[in-house]
């Protein structure tokens, strides 16, 4: 068993089965969540603090997997909980947050005497109940071998480069797979409307270029109308919002993510924030006034 005293802050749809991964590999756990009903299933396999402060307080690394940046920014550090950080403490930040906004954390972390590594994921929650996630991190080459320890029960981790590297890859992440859902929506839409059974136009194209795992995964919950939210669509709305961000910084145009952006701003505007974000599917219906299903069912 790792003597490695590990702090986990945020334990909800992700946090849950990544703690959880930790705990099956013999780490000392210390739990907090801003709603504490959330870590009690945990409860006989790890300490809940009462505190952020107290959370950080003891660990040798503390890993934080919040909603987004703001959350990250008052739960760390504008509540000064980081203040209570030990010297050479690791940082690693699995939530996903804007780049600048990693590279000042980074830079706050440092000041305390620690050590910091931005580490996003992807995978959804399957991939972390697996320990199938993919990790994206950035930060100095000392601190990732740090980590990879304490990352390894979680998925299959990546250097990608300096501190605020992981969230870049995070972003790309997600503007591939925000602009496939959308794409997948409106191909088996297409195709049932058109006189073919969509669950078998999506078994052929698994065998082909177009497949990928949000053809598979995805595509298998749009035809099961299974919208049960695995990453609520406001999330993905908040990641193409960063996406349009960083690009407008950089002196980009994307106009596939600027699309998408506008299509979940819309299945948002109609209420369903909290379904899967592979709920797109619903938007491109009220759009067009149809509802995906076999030809038989269309016409």
């Amino acid at each position: 068993m790792s003597q490695t005293k590990i702090s986990f802050l945020g334990i909800g749809l992700m946090g849950a089965p990544m703690a959880a991964r930790l705990l099956d590999a013999g780490f000392s756990l210390t739990l907090w969540n801003r709603t504490p009903e959330k870590a009690q299933a945990l409860s006989d396999r790890a300490r809940l603090a009462a505190s952020p402060a107290e959370a950080v307080a003891e660990a040798d690394v503390v890993i934080t997997m919040l909603e987004n940046g703001t959350v990250v920014d008052q739960v760390l550090y504008q509540s000064g909980a980081i203040n209570q950080l030990r010297q050479g403490a690791l940082v690693i930040d699995m939530s996903s947050i804007e780049p600048a906004m990693a590279r000042r954390h980074g830079t706050l972390v440092e000041a305390q005497g620690g050590a910091y590594l931005d580490a996003p994921v992807s995978g959804g929650t399957r991939g972390a109940e697996a320990g199938t996630l993919s990790i994206m991190a950035g930060g100095g080459d000392e601190s990732f071998v740090r980590a990879a320890e304490v990352l390894q029960p979680m998925g299959i981790v990546t250097h990608i480069g300096p501190v605020g590297s992981g969230q870049l890859a995070k972003l790309a992440n997600q503007a591939i797979v925000g602009i496939t859902i959308g794409a997948v929506s409106e191909a088996l839409l297409l195709a049932a409307r058109g006189g073919a059974r969509p669950e078998k136009v999506r078994e052929a194209l698994l065998g082909g270029f177009a497949g990928s795992k949000i053809l598979e995964q995805h595509g298998e919950r749009m035809l099961q109308r299974n919208f049960e939210p695995g990453a609520p669509a406001r999330i993905q709305l908040k990641d193409l919002r960063m996406i349009l961000d960083e690009a407008r910084s950089e002196g980009l145009t994307l106009p596939l993510s600027q699309r998408v952006f506008e299509q979940y701003r819309a299945l948002l505007a109609s209420g369903n924030g909290e379904v899967d974000h592979s709920g797109l599917l619903l938007e491109l219906e009220r759009l067009n006034g149809v509802r995906l299903g076999n030809a038989d069912e269309e016409h």
